[in-house]
């Protein structure tokens, strides 16, 4: 055991490690070839053509021209286009169109047609005609007629006719009669 232990534990491991880290740790990793190699050859390539084809080449030219065609450009000359084109000319136009058609033209047209039409010429003639037909002529008329027909002509005439055959005749008969024939003839 003790020889086992020596042969191949103090032997073989000193061996193999001492020859393993001498010669390939120290000897390969000392002389820079791993280093070189791995290291500054492959990562330093691999890092800077990452970095200088991806990271500074394509996202720089990926996001300078996403921002100067899509941010700058796009939307730039879209919300330009967008508030000039509609805002500014759409609305504007829709709302000055709407405002002097409908507003002005039409409510303005309508109102005054309707004003004209209805109030003025419709109202006023008919105000004119009721006041003509029904205040003028028909009152006129009536109070007219009434007034002389019933006041002027039956009660003038009735009046007349009373105190004239009633009151002048017969008072007049009957008292000279009474007082002619009774005071008269009785004395």
């Amino acid at each position: 055991m003790h020889t086992y232990i020596h042969t191949y534990i103090h032997t073989y491991t000193h061996t193999y490690i001492h020859t393993y880290i001498h010669t390939y740790i120290h000897t390969h990793i000392h002389t820079h070839t791993y280093i070189h190699t791995y290291i500054h050859t492959y990562i330093h390539t691999y890092i800077h053509t990452y970095i200088h084809t991806y990271i500074h080449t394509y996202i720089h030219t990926y996001i300078h021209t996403y921002i100067h065609t899509y941010i700058h450009t796009y939307i730039h000359t879209y919300i330009h286009t967008y508030i000039h084109t509609y805002i500014h000319t759409y609305i504007h136009t829709y709302i000055h169109i709407y405002i002097h058609t409908y507003i002005h033209t039409h409510i303005h047209t309508y109102i005054h047609t309707y004003i004209h039409t209805y109030i003025h010429a419709y109202m006023h003639t008919c105000i004119h005609a009721y006041m003509h037909t029904y205040i003028h002529t028909y009152i006129h008329t009536y109070i007219h007629t009434y007034i002389h027909t019933y006041i002027h002509t039956y009660i003038h005439t009735y009046i007349h006719t009373y105190i004239h055959t009633y009151i002048h005749t017969y008072i007049h008969t009957y008292i000279h009669t009474y007082i002619h024939t009774c005071i008269h003839t009785d004395i």
